[in-house]
């Protein structure tokens, strides 16, 4: 009977004092990371990117064929990626920051499906010859991006996406010959001074 109660004593013990204090700095660590915002939006990559974006303007409204117009912009959307992401990296680094933590996860959950659907959506618009109705998608659904991105990220974030989504509607009651110019201020002048406000309020 004395080691069937004594057993019963010691499981009914309440926890330790350490494994309280573990479980609530794990509680606090999981709290924290829930409610902190994604910091490592790229200022100065971003006015890189803006600049590629005018320059692919300027070449694609000089362009005489549909396809020399798509190219160009296919091009400058992978270089405007590939300039993105390593901007975001480099930051990250810098601020010590990780890019598995959970607000980095969370962006990348809201930025990348209306970035899939912008590629889905050009695939089939080239393949039905739909190429006026381009730079209405890329527009909008960029600017979706970033507002569903961006509402783990710093206030400006999503702010700049109803801007390109802005731009995505003025795109639907326009001659298609604006295509250009509408994507030269959007992911031209607007990333640039995005980009600047981005590196001096928010660390590079």
């Amino acid at each position: 009977m004395q080691p069937l109660q004594k057993e019963e004593i010691e499981t009914s013990e309440p926890p330790t004092l350490h494994g309280r204090a573990m479980d609530n700095l794990a509680f606090i660590r999981e709290t924290m990371e829930r409610s902190a915002s994604f910091t490592a939006i790229p200022g100065y990559g971003g006015v890189l990117m803006g600049v590629t974006a005018i320059g692919a303007a300027i070449i694609a409204h000089n362009q005489i064929t549909i396809r020399g117009w798509l190219i160009t912009w296919l091009i400058e959307a992978f270089l405007a990626f590939v300039v993105g992401m390593f901007a975001i990296w480099q930051k990250a680094k810098n601020s010590g920051d990780s890019l598995s933590s959970a607000p980095s996860r969370k962006f990348a959950y809201g930025f990348a499906p209306p970035i899939i659907a912008g590629i889905v959506l050009t695939a089939l618009f080239y393949f039905k010859g739909l190429f006026a109705l381009m730079p209405t998608v890329w527009l909008t659904l960029y600017g979706t991006a970033v507002v569903t991105g961006g509402a783990n990220s710093v206030r400006i974030v999503p702010i700049v996406g109803w801007i390109f989504i802005g731009l995505g509607l003025i795109s639907v009651f326009v001659e298609t010959s604006y295509g250009n110019i509408l994507m030269g201020v959007g992911f031209g002048v607007l990333h640039i001074v995005f980009g600047l406000i981005v590196a001096r309020r928010y660390g590079g």
